[in-house]
């Protein structure tokens, strides 16, 4: 049963199920339910490494475009609310703020004058740089701390956690 749903330029993303202690044939976890505590600890994990003393004045929203931003240089508008899957009327109310705040500025399409592109400023790239050494120090304080097993078994998974993440963005777009 679909306990929640999340729609994304008109795709409908199932977002859990009701059951998650069902047991596959085989004994251990089904893949329902695999699915549903992976997509919970990951968002989790995002959540929490979300909030940023450096970002505190951002919302994750605003958070989200500068890194998008940030991350890949000149960008149009709609090349981030489709890969961000945003709402292209709230992106532009986010972008309005990053932009009066001086974190980001807009700049006309060299190849398309009917085209507007967002850039990072100097200092919305540094404080793009401060979130990210944050969330990376916080994360890595955390594996410092785990036993060597453990550590292995993330090394070993973390291909395929980076594939996933892959398939469904190109699914997306």
């Amino acid at each position: 049963m679909l306990i929640g749903k999340q729609v994304c330029w008109g795709e409908t993303v199932a977002m859990g199920t009701a059951s998650v202690n069902e047991v596959s044939p085989k004994g251990g976890m089904s893949d329902e339910d695999l699915a549903v505590r992976l997509r919970m600890a990951l968002f989790r994990l995002s959540r929490r490494l979300e909030r940023t003393r450096a970002g505190a004045a951002l919302t994750s929203t605003e958070t989200t475009v500068l890194s998008a931003t940030a991350r890949r240089g000149p960008v149009g508008i709609s090349e981030i609310a489709r890969s961000e899957c945003m709402n292209p009327t709230l992106l532009s109310r986010v972008i309005g703020r990053l932009e009066r705040e001086g974190l980001i500025s807009r700049h006309q399409d060299a190849s398309d004058r009917r085209s507007v592109n967002i850039v990072v400023t100097e200092a919305g790239r540094r404080l793009y740089d401060r979130i990210r050494t944050e969330r990376s120090d916080a994360l890595s304080a955390l594996l410092a701390e785990l036993p060597p097993g453990e550590l292995a078994e993330l090394r070993s998974g973390l291909s395929v956690l980076e594939s996933l993440a892959e398939r469904l963005k190109e699914g997306r777009q």
